[in-house]
């Protein structure tokens, strides 16, 4: 298995940024129908090839399109798939602690496919516009967040009247979906992509005690794996697979708190990810220690600069925390990096492009101080 980001590398970013004002403003004239398509995807490319220079002039190596051309983190690449349709949830009330979320999400109308993703254009037009010398990141989200997204978020039983009641099937098209896509990226060129995974929310924490909790835990968490693997079994030995999770983000808001200690095994150890990108930016994510059950090859990037807020970390204690991590998982196999993305939805968080940038700054700073 490839290594998750290069021996050499020890910092990067989850890949959303702020969007501008100009993108944010045309995406609304877009849904008001006062522009085209194309004129939003002109938009959107300007707005891409700015980011670009501006991660390179703040010492990011591996590059992303900022998720420009998104709505939602997950949502857009869902609405992707073949018979997967956007749905607004009417009478649906999710909060992110005290903030409402749009009440958006995507229903099964027909049998899974993932070929002719759009994707894939977007994945090209990045490729097409980062200068040699530099990596390229693609993000999606996870195969377990489909999941959950079919059968937490909407009516499970929607999706399966399109398979007769068989889960089974269901949940093969979307392997087989999920592998489809994950080719077409990797013959359009990407060679690192991420699966942004927070399946694992309602996981977190300690092991529960009682009995037949304890039972359905365990069978949660293997299953979530389970099918993360199917996805990324077999793929080409130079594709990175590199899987992040955290406790959610809206506004700056999250979606649930807890340590890594009642998934650690078998995430850590046996999903088949070069890569973990880890929250660790406040008490909400628990300690170090769980990364003991990390298996020998993997690396993790502590997540330990906030992107919901724009004050700036304190180097020493950042830099403190960073070796206190290495008495878990040895330095070389360590990144520093942020908790999540600065914008997982087109809202963004609560702060300003300047206080992001400024973040990135401070990683890449640390990074070569702590790294070389």
């Amino acid at each position: 298995m490839a290594h998750g980001i290069s021996n050499h590398l020890h910092h990067d970013v989850t890949g959303s940024f702020l969007r501008p004002e100009a993108l944010k403003t045309a995406r609304q004239q877009f849904e008001a129908g006062e522009i085209s398509a194309s004129d939003l995807r002109a938009v959107e490319d300007q707005a891409i090839l700015d980011l670009i220079d501006r991660q390179i002039a703040a010492g990011l190596t591996i590059l992303t399109d900022g998720e420009f051309r998104r709505s939602w983190w997950h949502l857009d690449f869902f609405w992707g798939f073949h018979n997967v349709e956007k749905v607004i949830k009417h009478g649906v009330v999710v909060k992110a602690e005290d903030e409402l979320v749009r009440p958006e999400g995507a229903i099964l109308t027909g049998k899974l496919s993932g070929h002719h993703h759009p994707i894939i254009a977007d994945f090209t037009f990045l490729k097409d516009h980062v200068p040699e010398g530099y990596q390229i990141k693609q993000t999606i989200p996870a195969p377990a967040q489909f999941l959950l997204e079919l059968e937490v978020y909407n009516n499970p039983a929607i999706a399966l009247e399109h398979y007769k009641g068989d889960r089974q099937a269901l949940l093969d098209d979307a392997v087989a979906a999920y592998r489809q896509v994950i080719h077409d990226l990797y013959e359009a060129g990407a060679r690192i992509i991420q699966i942004d995974d927070c399946a694992w929310i309602s996981l977190l924490g300690p092991l529960p005690t009682e009995p037949e909790a304890f039972a359905k835990h365990q069978a949660r968490k293997e299953e979530l794996v389970a099918l993360n693997n199917r996805v990324l079994v077999d793929l080409p030995e130079d594709l990175q697979i590199n899987t992040h999770l955290c406790r959610g983000n809206y506004k700056s808001k999250a979606f649930g708190t807890g340590g890594y200690e009642g998934i650690a095994s078998p995430l850590f150890d046996k999903e088949n990810v070069n890569a973990y990108y880890l929250e660790y930016d406040s008490e909400r994510a628990g300690s170090f220690e769980p990364l003991e059950a990390l298996s020998d090859h993997k690396r993790v990037v502590l997540g330990l600069i906030t992107s919901k807020t724009g004050q700036l970390e304190d180097r020493d204690a950042v830099i403190k925390r960073i070796h206190e991590a290495s008495q878990y998982v040895p330095l070389d196999r360590l990144a520093l990096g942020t908790q999540c993305g600065f914008s997982s939805t087109e809202e963004g968080n609560v702060l300003t492009e300047d206080q992001q940038w400024a973040k990135v700054e401070l990683i890449s700073s640390i990074a070569k101080e702590v790294w070389g």
